[in-house]
């Protein structure tokens, strides 16, 4: 009998040995449940260019062919990934940016001009240059400087008018009279 009980002690030893591998190896991978991710690192550099080209979040998904929902969930759980489109997409606003504040303020730039003289063709160095646009003089203060697309007006009398009148007309507290009674009492 003393032979059994050594065997049943080694066999919940080995057992035990077991399950404490097994949590150890569920703790340190995550959830392998359901279908096999299709982000690979690689996707960091394309993502950085389509930024670059001025895509959107939306248009980026349809390019991989994911829901823009497993998108967000990959910005989330990949830090290079969600890093590379950072980086695109402020690099292409800097360059809109730039071109804005160069078409607002007006700039100058060397041109090249090719002319037909008599059968020979001449290129003659010259420099073209655009005024400021007001446009995009208004795009720019509108979100920088933070103007507005439209003004808020209020339109009714303030009370303080309201009771100026009332003092006035000698009525207190009272309706303002109605233009039809002006006219009954003139």
């Amino acid at each position: 009998m003393p032979r059994k009980k050594v065997k049943k002690k080694k066999k919940a030893k080995a057992q035990s040995v077991k399950v404490k591998r097994r949590k150890k190896i569920k703790a340190a991978t995550p959830d392998l449940g359901g279908r096999p991710t299709k982000y690979r690192v690689s996707l960091n550099d394309l993502v950085y260019k389509l930024c670059l080209l001025g895509a959107t979040d939306e248009n980026i998904a349809e390019c991989l062919n994911i829901a823009e929902s497993t998108l967000n969930d990959w910005k989330h759980k990949h830090l290079g990934f969600s890093e590379a489109i950072k980086k695109g997409k402020l690099q292409a606003d800097g360059c809109v940016a730039q071109a804005l504040f160069h078409r607002a303020c007006g700039y100058t730039h060397p041109e090249v001009k090719v002319f037909c003289n008599d059968g020979d063709i001449v290129t003659y160095d010259t420099f073209k240059h655009y005024p400021p646009d007001t446009g995009a003089c208004f795009i720019w203060l509108k979100n920088r400087a933070g103007w507005k697309d439209k003004q808020e007006h209020e339109h009714g009398i303030a009370k303080e008018t309201i009771d100026l009148l009332r003092m006035i007309d000698g009525t207190s507290k009272g309706k303002l009279p109605d233009k039809s009674e002006e006219k009954n009492a003139g």
